[in-house]
């Protein structure tokens, strides 16, 4: 968000806040700033609302410009509105989350030439302006979507393990489950099934892969 020299005009931007799941942690884009204010701090991709745009459509444009596609799920979640959120202008912000699978991510492979870089939710560094008050609130939005199935199923459509789903829960739920009545849970909801595959568990032993039926009913999962 640079200086734009319009004193008595109010701006509205829009902000990304868009989540993926790698190896069973939660990540968040962000991108780092190479102008001042908060040069060299990181924030999430953003832009101005033209008067050309509905915020769809810059909301989609980012998405474009930052992973390679706007066909992802997201969804419309605040705005912010503090008189102090930008030092040089009077900008609102419009908030959205959006939510992409790691393979999408390798398919698309978008070249970075925006430094931007996924960090995992809970090891986030230096934010600009108010980014980590709006990121905290993304995360709280996105910890009521994930009782839902379906909307797991975007984070995980293709090979997961049962810990890597469990430890999803734990970093959001930000409290411990017990791993038997989590994996007796899964199976028995009849939402997963098993891939005939084994991917190299923590402890070293192979674990088994699953992945989401293709067609689920909408279940809420805790």
């Amino acid at each position: 968000m640079n200086k734009m020299n319009n004193e008595n005009t109010v701006f509205v931007e829009v902000l990304t806040n868009i989540f993926t799941v790698e190896k069973g942690k939660l990540k968040i884009l962000l991108a780092r700033k190479n102008t001042e204010p908060y040069k060299g701090y990181w924030e999430l991709p953003n832009k101005i609302l033209s008067n050309e745009e509905t915020l769809e459509e810059t909301k989609e444009k980012i998405l474009e410009e930052t992973i390679g596609t706007s066909n992802i799920y997201t969804e419309q979640n605040y705005t912010f509105s503090k008189l102090d959120r930008n030092p040089n202008n009077r900008i609102l912000a419009t908030s959205y989350i959006g939510l992409i699978d790691s393979k999408t991510i390798e398919i698309k492979n978008k070249k970075n030439e925006n430094n931007w870089e996924w960090f995992t939710i809970n090891e986030l560094p230096k934010i600009a302006f108010d980014h980590k008050e709006v990121i905290e609130n993304a995360t709280e939005l996105l910890k009521t979507k994930l009782v839902s199935a379906n909307i797991l199923k975007k984070l995980f459509p293709s090979d997961f393990t049962l810990p890597e789903l469990q430890e999803i829960y734990e970093n959001i739920m930000n409290k411990k489950l017990d791993r038997r009545n989590f994996r007796k849970k899964f199976i028995n909801l009849g939402l997963i099934e098993d891939t005939g595959y084994k991917s190299e568990g923590r402890s070293g032993r192979p674990a088994k892969l699953y992945r989401f039926k293709e067609t689920i009913k909408e279940t809420y999962l805790f």
